[in-house]
């Protein structure tokens, strides 16, 4: 099944062992029929809906390198600069239909970190990992399963090391060795899709030390494997799809769609030889951290520029309900918002562009680039949300309920004064505001806006990669050079 339907997506979940999910203090035992989780379900669901669709047939799916079978894209191995490029692409597309987090990036952008990284490994070490995994990518490809990347751990004390934790469990470690396999323990936070996947594959959060050998694993677990306890995210509004209602839909703001994640323990599961990928190499965490994050961070070069289309659209259909459309500073305001957005767009092409083959065979974008990329997402989304509140005015967050509009004594009341500009409908105008509110504030802000700022690492970790990729010897040099100034 290379190619699932979104119907048939949402079958596998219910296939799937029953996972155990604690959402608003309570178990749940269907995930696929809870109103917040079902949400994020049909984000991740439109990613198989669309490789179906002949209109976007040739960004959705690719050629799979390893069997030859037209494949979902999210489940490639990038093949060339073209390939880099129709992943963002792609990405803006579902952030535009969207309007929130889809959560299968991680997935891919692990695999493809993860595939390059165990060829240099058996290279100096004479280990059998990059074969191993070859195998697994191929399950993947003829499943068509969504992969949760997780890399973050809980972490702990932040200023200490692993090693040097009171509890090891705040990173996820070996805890056991057998002849067929090892046993881990710990937990991945703010982990994307993570109720939504087939499968988890962890990686190391770091660079390991010497004594952080047991820290240094990387493998593969099914989702419903035996001791994994999820915990699902809170978030602003969250509970407002529990209104069943028409007037709830409207209150929600994107009623359809939403993003997911989600704090998973593993307590003790046991992983066989097959499923490890990376064993004790501390030499080469760096190398798979620094490319899961260069991947990671092309990404947002194409999935908050589609949702950045949607605010901008928003912004202009806000500004025509209040009839100010025509507004000078207005029109400035959006011109500014398609700037930075664009710019956004412009640097995750950019990053694919200047890719490059890598000795597994792979691509991969230029790392500078990307970290710039993602430099540019940790400020510009925030300034178009800041224009986007200006433009809407304030009743984006005063607004009363739309449960109002469900009596026919307090509708006529809110329909007479939240009325818009001549021809504006006070419903539409409202629905409207719900959606700003989402975008900015609500459940999409945290796929847009907090993502944004921490998703793919934080902003002063791209601030670190760029000063170690950028050849500062070689501008000096320049300077030097132009100066006439002898070495």
């Amino acid at each position: 099944m290379p190619l699932m339907s979104a119907d048939q997506y949402r079958e596998s979940l219910k296939q799937r062992k029953p996972l155990k999910i604690y959402l608003l203090g309570e178990e749940i035992k269907d995930p696929t029929e809870q109103p917040i989780i079902k949400a994020s379900i049909n984000s991740v669901a439109l990613t198989y809906e669309l490789a179906q669709d002949p209109r976007y047939h040739d960004l959705m799916t690719a050629t799979s390198a390893l069997s030859g079978i037209e494949i979902n894209r999210f489940c490639h191995l990038h093949q060339s600069t073209e390939d880099l490029q129709k992943k963002v692409q792609m990405l803006r597309l579902l952030g535009q239909k969207t309007g929130t987090c889809f959560q299968r990036c991680v997935g891919m952008d692990a695999m493809n970190a993860v595939f390059l990284t165990t060829f240099e490994i058996d290279k100096k070490h004479g280990t059998k990992y990059h074969d191993r995994f070859i195998n697994y990518v191929k399950l993947v490809e003829e499943n068509d399963w969504v992969i949760d990347g997780c890399m973050t751990d809980a972490k702990g004390d932040r200023g200490k090391h692993p090693s040097q934790q009171r509890d090891p469990d705040v990173f996820v470690h070996v805890v056991e060795r057998k002849p067929d396999g090892v046993v881990i323990r710990g937990a991945k936070a703010h982990q994307t899709g993570a109720v939504n996947s087939h499968e988890h594959l962890l990686m190391p959060t770091l660079t390991m030390r010497e004594d952080e050998k047991e820290f240094a694993i990387c493998c593969a677990v099914p989702a419903d494997a035996e001791g994994i306890t999820y915990f699902y995210g809170r978030q602003s509004s969250d509970t407002r799809r529990l209104d069943a209602t028409a007037e709830g839909s409207i209150d929600c703001g994107n009623p359809e769609y939403g993003g997911q994640e989600c704090l998973i323990i593993f307590n003790d599961i046991f992983v066989p030889n097959d499923r490890i990928f990376m064993d004790g190499e501390i030499d080469f965490s760096n190398l798979l951290v620094e490319a899961f994050a260069g991947y990671h961070r092309q990404s947002y070069g194409g999935c908050k520029v589609g949702v950045g289309d949607v605010l901008i659209g928003a912004a202009a259909m806000i500004a025509e309900y209040n009839g100010v459309e025509n507004a000078s500073h207005i029109k400035e305001k959006i011109t500014e918002m398609n700037h930075l957005n664009e710019t956004l767009y412009a640097c995750g092409m950019a990053c694919s562009a200047c890719g490059t083959r890598t000795g597994a065979g792979n691509y991969l974008i230029d790392l500078l680039l990307a970290n710039v990329c993602k430099q540019n997402v940790t400020r510009f989304p925030f300034e178009i949300a800041r224009l986007l509140q200006d433009i809407a005015g304030g009743l984006f967050v005063t607004c009363p309920s739309a449960k109002e509009l469900a009596n026919p004594e307090t509708r006529k009341l809110v329909e007479k004064y939240l009325v818009g500009a001549e021809g504006t409908g006070a419903v539409n105008r409202i629905k409207m505001l719900r959606l700003i509110e989402n975008l900015v504030l609500g459940r999409a802000a945290v796929g847009y806006l907090t993502e944004s700022m921490h998703g793919a690492g934080s902003p002063q970790a791209q601030r670190i990669m760029i000063n170690r990729l950028v050849n500062m010897d070689e501008k000096k040099r320049l300077a030097r050079s132009l100066a006439k100034i002898d070495e």
